[in-house]
């Protein structure tokens, strides 16, 4: 890993987080992913499972993490079992954990080796009466590869058949949502190296350069401030490509004349940034290009304001779209009679904003949490509107990451990246 060790502070507090809402009498499991295979003896690099990380802190893989609050052995209340470590595979694979820095990450007092997990944990379910297991509930999710953590629950369930089942994921989603201070400074530190890429870009861009050149910018400058790189693929979109929403190619020249959409983000820690900008290829907008532009920053500015505590984000979402409508309306792109008209289901605003506002933001790019409970104090969301007009080859949308505040408004993550549209042109013509 790049980064430094992260105060065991945050995993002790997050664990104390879920046991605190157990039942009693029940354990809980959670499993490192799999290093996943490409073909031949190629694998994709390893990503750790969000769940066990943010519990423990162990970012590798074959570790299982056990929580049992009421074991009549205090040494089992909490428990690690990690790969095995030895002077070879330090060799061919690198340092992994020892006990002993596994307690220096974790706080976790009890490690024991991984082929020692089958005789412990029957143990431990022995004793206990139920078990939470760790399925992927996100709405968003797509769960037809099987995982490690798939694999574990098909086994416990056959070999425990009497045993009550409980779901982690509620837990885990409402948990994950609250950020601690040191994941506010993590996530804080991913902001400022996405912040330094938008800067470098500021002075490179120009008629000619292509979509993939500068994604290879924002590589080098994400990787030399100690991020892994991006924390999901990157869009560079230029032209007409910035109405596509998930325009992942890349490979167009940028003309002269042209608005580039950026919805790009650093990781750092395995903590998402998400930032949305648009760059005049030439250094300077047309009118339109401005007015479209100033539309959508005016429409993320109120936004903004409305994510404050005991807000319920869809009726937060039908607000967003009463302020996009208006300016839809100021840009003749829709009429008083179209909305007078419209569809309830499909207003007429999402013609040209067609997704959502904001989305959770945290371990993941689309992080966990409950959509259907108010949203509380230091959890951190973005903010994207955009407008998207085919039939000019224009797509605008700007996006930052907040953190809402226990009253007033969020605090801007990102409020020292560059976003007024005379800022931009002043920088790029500096």
């Amino acid at each position: 890993m790049k980064y430094d060790r992260i105060d065991k502070a945050l995993y002790i507090a997050n664990r104390k987080n879920f046991t605190e809402q157990m039942a009693a009498g029940t354990l809980a499991v959670f499993n490192s992913n799999d290093i996943y295979p490409v073909s031949a003896d190629s694998t994709l690099p390893f990503a750790q499972h969000r769940d066990i990380l943010h519990l423990s802190g162990v970012d590798q893989e074959e570790s299982i993490l056990v929580l049992f609050p009421g074991a009549s052995n205090v040494a089992h209340r909490e428990v690690l079992f990690l790969k095995e470590t030895s002077a070879l595979i330090a060799i061919w694979e690198g340092e992994k954990l020892t006990k002993e820095t596994a307690f220096e990450t974790s706080g976790i007092q009890t490690v024991y080796w991984l082929q020692q997990f089958p005789t412990i944990f029957k143990q431990m379910m022995a004793e206990s009466s139920g078990i939470y297991i760790n399925t992927n509930e996100h709405l968003r999710a797509n769960t037809e590869v099987q995982t490690r953590e798939d694999r574990f629950i098909e086994q416990v369930k056959k070999d425990y058949p009497a045993h009550q089942v409980y779901k982690s994921a509620p837990i885990m989603h409402k948990i994950r949502s609250i950020k601690h201070q040191i994941e506010l400074e993590l996530m804080q530190t991913a902001c400022n190296i996405t912040e330094a890429g938008v800067r470098r870009l500021l002075g490179f861009i120009e008629p000619g350069v292509w979509e993939y050149e500068i994604e290879a910018e924002l590589a080098h400058e994400f990787l030399r401030r100690r991020s892994k790189g991006f924390s999901y693929t990157p869009i560079i979109a230029s032209g007409k490509n910035a109405c596509v929403l998930h325009y992942i190619e890349n490979n167009q020249q940028c003309q002269d004349g042209d608005v580039i959409l950026l919805d790009v983000g650093a990781e750092f820690a395995n903590y998402s940034s998400d930032l949305t900008r648009c760059i005049p290829v030439n250094g300077r907008f047309t009118a339109r290009q401005k007015a479209v532009y100033n539309a959508v920053l005016h429409v993320k500015n109120e936004a903004t304001k409305l994510l404050v505590p005991g807000t319920i984000m869809a009726e937060y979402h039908k607000q967003v779209g009463h302020l996009m409508e208006e300016q839809l309306v100021n840009l003749g792109l829709i009429s008083i009679t179209d909305i007078k008209n419209q569809d309830p289901a499909w207003p007429a605003y999402k013609k040209y904003f067609m997704h959502g506002t904001s989305h959770f933001l945290g371990l993941d790019t689309h992080d966990v949490g409950l959509w259907h409970e108010p949203i509380a104090a230091n959890m951190v969301f973005t903010v994207e509107p955009g407008i998207y007009i085919p039939e000019e080859g224009l797509g605008i949308r700007l996006e930052d990451d907040v953190v809402v505040q226990p009253s007033g408004a969020p605090l801007n993550l990102m409020a020292n990246i560059p976003i007024e549209a005379d800022e931009i042109e002043g920088l790029m013509n500096a």
